[in-house]
Parts: structure tokens; C-alpha cells; sequence
């Protein structure tokens, strides 16, 4: 099932395409369903997590502007530090991430736009192997009631899925 979704979750924002025009905006704001995809992939060689999340860039907006009560802005932000902390803090707030058992810190790197999508991205240093990730995500769960959340984490060559419902929240994956 997390597959279909990432697929259709993909294809939607293929049909969306890059680039912003009010038609594009328009369907974007129309999408009948409300996910976010985290990828979590061990880089041994590195000793990291790496961690990306996929979210609707109008589902994001939204949020922020109802977190903070003023429009907020990620595409072309006047202000780009204040934009990249404001999504770092809702993140380290909305995704909790533990490796046997302990937590670990997400270490902001950034964001970019791609098309009806944002993508942000962290790190977790010193991780040279481990047998148990769990997530605790709630991504845009104070937004909408139907938020479906799909995480994959990839150790070892060994990609696992799953998928949580609000107000579902943890994932569990053993290697």
C-alpha cells in the first residue's frame, strides 16, 4: 500500500510538473489527499542518517501560517534564514526519530522547491550501524485529520516501508 501511495504521490506531482503557474497552484491546492513521504537512508561509509521529507508545498504554507499566525512563504521567502527555521522548528517539533531505542537529533541542512513539493533535509552524525529505527512522525497532523504519513528507511542495501494514518504514529523498523 505505502508503494501506491509514493507512486501516486509522485505521479500527482509529475502531472503538476516544476515550476509555479496559477493552473499549477490551483490543482495543487485541489489534491484529494494529504501525505508526506520520509526517506531514511544509512550511509555507512559516512556514518550517517540521511533523512529527506516530501510534503505538498501548499499543505507546508498552510501549516506554518496557522503555527504562526502570519503568511508565510517558502518559494521566493523575503526573509530565507527565517523561512529555513521555521520549517527546521516544525520538523524537529513533527518527526522524532530513535535508534535503538535512543533518540537522535536531526541536524537541519536545508530546503528546496521542487514544483508542488518542498523537500527538506537532515542528518543524524555517528551512526555506524544499528538494528532498530523508530519514527514518530505527526506532519501536518493539527492540519488535517486524514494525513497519511509513509516512511521508508533503507539499511544495509534493505529498503523497509511503512505507512501511518493520523492519528497513527510510529514506525517501527527492525534489521
Amino acid at each position: 500500500m505505502a508503494i501506491i501511495i509514493h507512486q501516486w504521490f509522485s505521479i500527482l506531482l509529475l502531472f503538476l510538473g516544476a515550476g509555479h503557474s496559477p493552473a499549477k497552484e490551483a490543482a495543487a491546492a485541489k489534491h484529494p489527499f494529504y501525505v508526506s513521504v520520509t526517506e531514511i537512508e544509512h550511509n555507512a561509509k559516512e556514518k550517517l542518517l540521511e533523512v529527506s521529507c516530501k510534503m505538498f508545498l501548499d499543505d507546508t504554507e498552510k501549516t506554518l501560517n496557522k503555527i504562526h499566525k502570519q503568511p508565510v512563504e517558502l518559494t521566493n521567502p523575503k526573509n530565507p534564514q527565517l523561512a529555513q527555521q521555521q520549517v527546521f522548528d516544525y520538523m524537529k517539533g513533527h518527526l522524532k526519530i530513535k535508534i535503538d531505542g535512543k533518540p537522535v537529533a536531526l541536524e537541519f541542512v536545508g530546503y528546496e522547491i521542487e514544483g508542488a513539493s518542498i523537500w527538506s533535509y537532515y542528518q543524524i552524525a555517528n551512526i555506524a550501524a544499528f538494528k532498530k529505527a523508530e519514527t514518530t512522525t505527526t506532519i501536518f497532523y493539527e492540519t488535517y485529520p486524514t494525513q497519511i504519513s509513509i516512511v521508508h528507511c533503507t539499511f544495509g542495501g534493505t529498503k523497509k516501508s511503512n505507512r501511518v494514518t493520523n492519528p497513527e504514529t510510529l514506525s517501527v523498523f527492525d534489521f
